[in-house]
């Protein structure tokens, strides 16, 4: 199942989406059973909004949607949260470029968000997933090439799409932790 709604890459965006159309965020069917027969089932709250300097939307909305045949609850997320974390892509993105470029004077500048064990999480992570990551965004995007080097593939990567468009192209193949 694809957690990921692509075109939703704002907090503002969700929430007017979630008030004009949340159906967009219904699954095509139940992950669990396969079922098509999901129904809305309120929602469940994130607090998803670590912008610094601005008024918090928080909690956010992440609508619920329930299984006819197994009646389990299942719920996709807009391309602006991450799944299972706390940070934004944007956020995640920062980070990784500044390890990849290796200039410590700022990573000292980012301040105490995140967490540098937090950002050394996310680069391991991008170093264990990176084979499998670009073997499937390769295969979509011809344009990535076929450098060899783990940290030019990965800066080519976040000129041309961003990290949010990767992981919700690899969301539709892989399940992203």
């Amino acid at each position: 199942m694809q957690r990921i709604v692509a075109g939703i890459d704002t907090i503002e965006q969700h929430l007017e989406a979630v008030r004009q159309a949340p159906e967009v965020y219904r699954p095509p069917c139940c992950p669990h059973c396969g079922l098509k027969i999901l129904w809305p089932h309120g929602h469940y709250e994130r607090k998803a909004d670590r912008r610094a300097g601005q008024v918090s939307l928080n909690p956010i909305p992440i609508c619920r949607y329930r299984c006819s045949g197994c009646r389990r609850t299942c719920s996709r997320l807009p391309a602006c949260i991450a799944p299972r974390r706390w940070y934004d892509w944007s956020v995640q993105q920062a980070h990784l470029e500044r390890q990849l470029s290796e200039r410590s004077d700022q990573r000292r500048a980012l301040g105490s968000l995140p967490d540098r064990r937090t950002a050394g999480r996310w680069w391991d992570w991008l170093q264990k997933s990176s084979l499998l990551f670009e073997f499937h965004l390769r295969a979509r995007c011809a344009e990535l090439g076929r450098a060899a080097d783990f940290g030019a593939f990965w800066r080519r990567v976040f000129e041309s799409m961003g990290l949010v468009q990767a992981m919700t192209l690899l969301d539709q193949e892989l399940n992203i932790p």
